[in-house]
């Protein structure tokens, strides 16, 4: 008998801590575009399409950037318009006005745009300074907003950088305030080589929301690199954090930032909110289903040490 079929992990809720989160699935746009191996479009909607079935409440479809440039999210109108009547949000990522209008075409009815905290990472992802990544950025916010999409702003590069090192925290309360102000509707802040710990991420939070930005329009984008994903959530949990980000299976990382492989695995964060007694929505048994299926389209291991738990050789 399975831990799951045993009732596994007993919830013990913590006072203090959020009654219920909001999971953001990463994995057919995040966690495809640093992949090697390259699937099929008919693949990714089947992804989606697993991912929604098994409760998952927002699912990133794809990403409108140049496909020479990403080919991973090359098709992403096609994914988009194949998910229409999937029960979750499917928002996905734009870099400039002419993404937007590629979106905006294909029917997107939310999207998100992508800012670095370091002028080192925004030359590497963007191809572009900081400075002209901004304004790109404001006015795909300000078209959104013009036309009633919500928008979400991620902040990468915000607990540390591969060629600059430590982040300044004034510059990332800077950089999400301006973002604040245009208009997005939250923000999502990136430990995108895995490099914060937990008393980073709760100074971080803790001079955001000084800085007038509530606690409830921000959540944390953690990877694994160094194992402290977990750690950080939880830290963040504590600091009233509802929103995170996570990738099925671990896939993915970042294709533009060197050592920034492991995306935390979904199945890893539901199996610790399930024991914490916060409530996702989100089926785990139905998660560990679309592991092996994802991972071997991807010809790829699995990196949740869940999933590797429950599937055993599996999982390799």
């Amino acid at each position: 008998m399975s831990a799951l079929e045993l009732g596994l992990p007993a919830p013990a809720p913590e006072a203090g801590l959020p009654q219920q989160v909001t999971i953001w699935e990463m994995a057919p746009r995040d966690g495809l575009q640093a992949e090697a191996q390259q699937i099929s479009v008919d693949t990714k909607i089947d992804l989606v399409r697993r991912l929604a079935a098994a409760g998952m409440p927002v699912i990133e479809a794809g990403s409108f950037v140049r496909p020479d440039r990403v080919p991973p999210m090359a098709g992403s109108e096609d994914v988009l318009l194949g998910v229409r009547d999937v029960a979750a949000r499917t928002p996905v990522l734009v870099p400039n006005a002419k993404g937007f209008e590629r979106a905006v075409a294909a029917g997107a009815q939310e999207i998100a745009v992508f800012l670095s905290v370091t002028e080192s990472f925004s030359s590497a992802n963007l191809s572009v300074d900081r400075g002209t990544a901004e304004a790109r950025a404001m006015e795909v916010v300000r078209e959104a907003r013009a036309t009633g999409l919500p928008v979400r702003g991620y902040l990468s590069m915000v607990f540390g950088d591969p060629w600059e090192g430590p982040v300044a925290t004034g510059e990332v309360v800077r950089l999400a305030s301006e973002m604040v102000e245009w208009g997005v509707d939250e923000l999502s802040l990136g430990d995108t080589i895995g490099v914060a710990t937990p008393g980073l991420v709760k100074e971080t939070l803790a001079a955001l929301t000084a800085a007038g930005i509530p606690i409830d329009m921000l959540g944390l984008h953690m990877h694994d690199t160094y194992g402290q994903a977990l750690a950080n959530v939880y830290a963040g949990l504590q600091s009233g954090v509802r929103i995170f980000d996570a990738s099925v299976a671990g896939v993915g990382g970042c294709p533009f930032a060197k050592s920034a492989t492991g995306n935390l695995a979904t199945e890893d964060l539901v199996w610790m909110l399930n024991g914490l007694g916060i409530k996702t929505g989100i089926d785990l048994t139905a998660l560990l289903q679309i592991s092996p299926w994802l991972s071997s389209a991807l010809d790829r291991p699995i990196t949740s040490r869940v999933a590797i738990a429950f599937l055993g050789e599996d999982a390799k």
